[in-house]
């Protein structure tokens, strides 16, 4: 069964954190990372970039159109995300709870319903 894990954030949480302590949040992290990996329930962590460098795509006339963006009715965005391949919903939840900003802050957790075959 695969999950998304969703961690929100914004430039106001992460400038919260002192600067002298972000290679201590970065090394407990990639802590994480490496323990599901190396267990092979982590498919990927990936970091986003914060939201004013993210653009919007449109087709026009079979032309990509690109804007700023994302236009956001919220003060957080996500600021990471994480792909579990587990054995179960509670599993998901066990990992989603050792995520160190679990913390900090809650973390979404979302079933993936279905993948494209990897043949077409």
């Amino acid at each position: 069964m695969k999950y998304l894990l969703l961690i929100y954030g914004n430039q106001e949480k992460w400038d919260s954190v002192r600067a002298e302590d972000w290679p201590k949040v970065v090394a407990e992290q990639e802590a994480f990372n490496k323990r599901y990996r190396d267990t092979g329930e982590l498919i990927g962590a990936y970091g986003l970039s914060d939201a004013p460098t993210a653009r919007l795509v449109r087709q026009k006339d079979g032309v990509p159109v690109v804007t700023d963006g994302p236009y956001l009715e919220t003060r957080e965005y996500i600021g990471s995300f994480y792909l579990l391949d587990v054995e179960s919903e509670q599993r998901a939840y066990e990992i989603a709870a050792d995520m160190p900003w679990a913390r900090r802050d809650p973390v979404e957790v979302w079933p993936i319903m279905h993948e494209s075959a990897a043949d077409l």
